[in-house]
């Protein structure tokens, strides 16, 4: 059996077994690695017992919790294709990803249980609701998975080890066309991307991680599969708030935290913020969006043995591909405007609107190639014929190489929006607020922010007599979700300045806002 799956990183970390494995802050759960282990493989045999075959997709639609780590680790040993859904989608959302995935059985837990009730009906496919948590049966749940686990006795038998070229996951992410594309990935890009953290961060034997980030980004590799080959601890936060998140790293005496910068802003803006309440961190990993520089010279002021890492990746490629490593950060200068080099084995090219490699220190898109990229998009072969070319991902970022391998990034080639962590793509909000029957034309780009990185900001024609931003407001929040909303607008009743070829000038309007 090929080694790069994830069951034998589950069968290694068993050597830990007294050690502490997980602690849920929201339910008060907490397991060693023998107690945690045991309820996986509880989880796979529950699993079958739903009639999820190993290569079945099931999905996932909850906040981060003990129960929501599980259904991770039990997937990826062989259990399921777990479909983590973003809880921040719109309903309308949320229905397409299932009906596109086919996914027979969903997971939730009682706070999104009434998202799925009321609407089963547009889910021919879907067979079973099964709830998470201790909690008492929702009506709209057909059945506990607590119940199940208890239904599987002792079990402490993981199944047969997967191969590597098998579907590990199936996670969807936004999409130009305006609808999500759900990207496969396979055992093999998982356990890579595993090792190549690994080796690019000083993570500890036993370190003790503090997961506030969403476990249906990509990001969360950090709590269910990072710190196992170490024996590490991975302390569930349900969702991010700063005084939480402060008081947590104290109590808990936290020694590695994964976040936005959005996020480390809010924690050292908060009135609970103390520079010796966060005394016992050793490392933070960032990524999803620019540090503001500002932010990342204090963080290095006030902690200056603290080791930074930043990560730059997407869901297609399993989520890092380059590193800025402590060294990178101590070393200080130009290279802290770059997202780092790459990992060991991951491959990269900067090429022209041909696909021409560029010459060293020209921007252009950034191309990627190694043994962690996305197998496929799910039913969507025009599409990975066009992000995969000759064993190349196209990242449709743009950026430049310097000399010794740092890689700036320059631009979104896609207008991709990063606020707050979350990607936003600008297709889809355009299509939301195009529907309006008052509107002519809009454009939606992203400018910055001080808290949230950037922001959503669209240029709307039509008649701002009748038409107000409130009611533009309700009307997108319709069909998209909220951090995908502009937060600012532009109404007016000239037309948006257009190109030759026809296309909306962005970075013209962009300009106007400068």
């Amino acid at each position: 059996m090929a080694e790069l799956n994830f069951g034998r990183v589950l069968r290694h970390a068993a050597r830990y077994s007294d050690d502490v494995a997980i602690v849920d802050l929201g339910t008060g759960h907490e397991a060693s690695y023998a107690e945690h282990l045991g309820r996986i493989a509880r989880a796979c045999a529950a699993m079958r017992e739903l009639g999820i075959a190993p290569s079945d997709p099931f999905a996932v639609l909850a906040g981060a919790s003990h129960g929501y780590v599980e259904l991770w680790r039990a997937a990826l040993a062989g259990g399921g294709v777990i479909n983590p859904l973003n809880t921040r989608l719109a309903a309308e959302e949320i229905f397409y990803i299932l009906n596109d995935s086919g996914a027979e059985v969903v997971f939730v837990d009682t706070t999104h249980a009434p998202t799925l009730a009321a609407a089963r009906e547009r889910l021919p496919k879907l067979r079973l609701i099964v709830q998470l948590g201790d909690a008492a049966l929702e009506p709209a749940c057909d059945l506990r998975l607590e119940d199940l686990l208890a239904a599987a006795g002792a079990t402490q038998a993981l199944p047969a080890e997967p191969g590597e070229d098998d579907a590990a996951v199936l996670m969807y992410t936004g999409g130009t066309t305006g609808l999500p594309k759900g990207v496969v990935l396979s055992q093999r890009a998982i356990v890579l991307v595993i090792h190549r953290m690994a080796m690019a961060y000083p993570i500890e034997p036993g370190m003790r991680f503090l997961s506030f980030m969403p476990l249906f980004h990509i990001g969360g590799i950090s709590a269910w599969g990072l710190l196992l080959p170490f024996g590490g601890r991975s302390v569930i936060l349900p969702s991010f708030e700063p005084a939480a998140v402060n008081a947590a790293i104290q109590t808990h005496e936290i020694q590695m935290i994964g976040a936005v910068p959005t996020m480390l802003a809010l924690m050292l803006e908060h009135e609970s913020f103390a520079s010796d309440a966060l005394a016992s961190l050793r490392l933070i990993l960032y990524g999803a969006a620019p540090m503001p520089p500002p932010l990342l010279s204090r963080l290095m002021t006030l902690f200056p043995k603290l080791a930074l890492g930043q990560a730059y990746g997407m869901t297609e490629c399993a989520s890092t591909a380059t590193a800025l490593t402590p060294q990178d950060h101590e070393r200080g200068g130009e290279i802290l405007r770059s997202v780092g080099r790459t990992l060991l084995g991951v491959e990269l090219e900067v090429r022209d609107a041909d696909g021409v490699s560029l010459p060293q220190g020209e921007i252009g898109e950034i191309y990627l190639r190694c043994d962690s990229l996305m197998t496929e998009y799910w039913a969507k072969p025009e599409q990975t014929a066009a992000s995969l070319v000759d064993g190349w991902y196209r990242t449709g970022d743009a950026g430049r190489v310097d000399p010794e391998g740092y890689l700036f990034l320059a631009d979104r080639v896609k207008d991709m929006i990063v606020t707050g962590g979350e990607n936003v793509y600008s297709l889809d909000v355009e299509h939301a607020i195009v529907s309006h029957p008052s509107v002519r034309q809009v454009a939606v780009v992203g400018i910055p922010d001080d808290t949230w990185g950037e922001r959503v900001h669209a240029f709307v024609v039509c008649d701002p007599a009748t038409t107000t931003e409130n009611d533009l407001e309700a009307h997108a929040r319709q069909t998209i979700a909220g951090f995908k909303v502009p937060r600012s607008w532009t109404l007016q009743d000239a037309p948006l300045p257009l190109s030759a070829a026809g296309k909306v000038l962005k970075r013209t309007l962009r300009e106007r806002l400068t």
